[in-house]
């Protein structure tokens, strides 16, 4: 975790004030995806690639955002009852702001200096690492405190009402509970969590394919409208159901016929995830890694097949993967039509799995892909001064 070169001297030169350094993780999945807006069940881990911003305080209420990463600056008044999404990168923030003030949290103005080593587009989470970031330097600014469960509902909040991104809690709650060589096993209707123990000798091995298809935003937000129209389609005959994570297999099976065949295969994905969550946390706790990585191939078909979310570069990766000596298993990690793969290798063959499974997929696709070692990560907070 270290800390970009030069970040604070650069906010030194351009604000003229000394700053402090706040940081929050990017994040992949293990398994369970598609599942947290239907009030189900992920493992998601947090990752050693962070978003991290340099703040300090503004005589005014405004925030001034600049992006290392894009050269680009933004102003915005989050007090201001007329501000609207102006579709750029700055809305995240802003988002954030807008909501914090809402619940009734009053922020000083801030400076901000963005700089992320978080992969943008390769399904990694660095919106919700922007989010998060954002949220504690404002907070801390502001002297202000909000217990971490409830931040996280807020930022996904800001994602959902502000920039218009129907995502669940996932992510946002991972990059602020993730905790160094354990996955989150999380309940995302109570938000009830556990930390399981990652074993010993492997690697979380990222591989972004380097695509992402202009389809996925919108296609994010249909395949919640069709699990939605599952439940109440369900609810006619299951009365009481709240959420696809209220129907168990034998139910979906036994009344799928009230249901349209694409809102069955959407439906079919959620419930048989959930189901795979739970197996998988009982590998990890017996420290079966064979039967973790069945399941996350499991996983991964279901996305390509049922939920149709994954893409023809993903499949790629994922099959190379899987030819390769020392992994457990590989999937799509994320929303999908493109972005990573995550997988799970024995760390003893993590160098020799990178550079192989970078040489095939570039021979095949033309395209060279960005690979990540990385190990499960604390959350987020202030950086060490």
């Amino acid at each position: 975790m270290t800390q970009p070169t030069g970040l604070r001297e650069r906010f030194r030169s351009l604000f003229g004030d000394e700053p402090r350094i706040f940081r929050a993780p990017g994040r992949t999945n293990l398994i369970g995806e598609h599942t947290d807006y239907n009030d189900g069940f992920v493992m998601p881990a947090a990752i050693g690639y962070y978003c991290w911003i340099a703040a300090g305080r503004r005589a005014d209420r405004r925030l001034v955002l600049r992006s290392e990463n894009l050269l680009e600056q933004s102003e915005v008044d989050p007090s201001s009852p007329s501000l609207k999404p102006a579709g750029s990168w700055s809305d995240y923030a802003a988002g954030v702001a807008v909501m914090l003030e809402r619940a009734g949290f009053e922020l000083c103005g801030a400076n901000l200096l963005i700089q992320s080593d978080i992969p943008l587009g390769a399904g990694l989470s660095s919106s919700a690492a922007f989010e998060v970031a954002t949220a504690c330097a404002l907070l801390d600014l502001s002297g202000l405190f909000l217990g971490r469960r409830r931040l996280a509902q807020i930022c996904q909040q800001a994602e959902n009402e502000f920039v218009g991104v129907r995502c669940g809690v996932m992510d946002q709650f991972t990059s602020l509970h993730g905790r160094a060589g354990h996955a989150l096993l999380l309940d995302c209707r109570s938000l009830d969590f556990e930390h399981l123990r990652l074993p010993d000798g492997v690697a979380l091995i990222l591989c972004n394919t380097g695509v992402k298809h202009k389809l996925a935003a919108g296609e994010y937000n249909r395949r919640r409208a069709e699990c939605e129209d599952a439940v109440r389609r369900l609810a006619a005959v299951l009365p009481g159901i709240r959420a696809l994570r209220d129907v168990s297999p034998e139910q979906l099976d036994g009344h799928k016929t009230v249901l349209p065949e694409i809102t069955y295969r959407r439906a079919r994905h959620v419930v048989l995830e959930n189901a795979r969550v739970a197996r998988a946390a009982e590998a990890l706790r017996l420290g079966d890694l064979a039967g973790f990585g069945k399941l996350m191939g499991e996983s991964h078909a279901s996305l390509r097949d049922l939920y149709e979310v994954s893409c023809a570069e993903l499949d790629l990766m994922v099959e190379l993967a899987e030819r390769l000596p020392g992994v457990y298993g590989a999937r799509m990690t994320g929303g999908g039509f493109g972005g990573s793969t995550v997988n799970l290798v024995e760390a003893g063959s993590a160098g020799r799995f990178s550079r192989q499974i970078a040489r095939a997929y570039e021979d095949a696709t033309r395209i060279r892909p960005d690979i990540y070692v990385s190990s499960a990560a604390d959350g987020a907070g202030p950086a060490a001064e």
